[in-house]
């Protein structure tokens, strides 16, 4: 039977949990899932945001699409099996599973210590396994979908260039975390088949936060770095999410989209 693109990237009736879906990128994710029809959890350390954002979504919607706010500590395991508890007493299941939470301090090679590192590698990599882990019986029950945000610095070295002379530091430990997540994303490709459950990996880059942009020097260096001659902007992801997330992308997994001007073609 042939189906229309309408009908592929439709949502409606399905389950969705953002990991930082009220963040500058997250809320992004978010909208577009609702737009095309899924109920949306989002979860995050900062509930207040959470709810501010579900209650946004739920009026933009007119009360077509459900919404959930989750208080969610990714590093701690215990918050972890609270989260998809609460999950359970509002949704039987989830569809879609999209690991976007990140945090960390900005460091130089020179001032990363120990601590920061195993932090930043805690918080991008091991929570993104800790978490998928808690949603596999959920989406072995779906034959669901992971999406993992990662990063272009997962796949490319920053340019030291870039970051001379500013306060905007890349740390050794965000792109190594990526990488991680990435190589992690073709494992559960492969190993997470035979359930039925896809897994793509999405790599923005460069999206600099809003304070950031206000630095029109170092925007000029970010920008002249890739073909497109200018930084991202969180609705320049809404199609790949939409496609890795919905039938549209059925035949797609274990892929890296990076949504990075064409950064890497150079």
């Amino acid at each position: 039977m042939r189906k229309s693109i309408h009908d592929l990237l439709s949502l409606k009736g399905r389950t969705a949990l953002v990991t930082g879906g009220a963040g500058y990128l997250g809320t992004e994710i978010s909208y577009t899932l609702a737009e095309l029809g899924a109920n949306v959890i989002i979860a995050s350390r900062d509930l207040g945001k959470c709810q501010g954002r579900c209650e946004e979504i739920a009026r933009d919607f007119e009360g077509s699409v459900a919404t959930l706010a989750i208080g969610l500590d990714l590093l701690d395991k215990q918050s972890i099996a609270r989260c998809f508890e609460q999950v359970h007493q509002h949704f039987d299941h989830i569809d879609i599973l999209i690991n976007n939470a990140w945090s960390g301090n900005k460091n130089s090679w020179e001032t990363i210590n120990d601590r920061d590192w195993e932090y930043d590698i805690d918080m991008s990599l091991n929570s993104a396994f800790r978490f998928t882990k808690a949603a596999f019986p959920d989406l072995q029950k779906s034959k669901g979908v992971v999406l993992n945000v990662t990063s272009m610095y997962g796949h490319v070295a920053p340019d030291y260039r870039i970051y001379e002379g500013t306060n905007f530091s890349n740390s050794p430990s965000y792109g190594a975390a990526k990488a991680g997540v990435i190589q992690f994303t073709k494992y559960l490709a492969s190993f997470l088949s035979p359930h039925g459950i896809r897994a793509n990996a999405l790599s923005p880059g460069a999206f600099p936060h809003p304070p950031t942009q206000q630095h029109e020097t170092f925007m000029a260096r970010l920008g002249s770095k890739n073909p497109l001659g200018r930084i991202g902007y969180p609705h320049e992801l809404k199609g790949a999410v939409a496609l890795l997330c919905s039938d549209a992308g059925s035949y797609i997994t274990g892929q890296n989209l990076c949504v990075d001007g064409g950064w890497a073609v150079w």
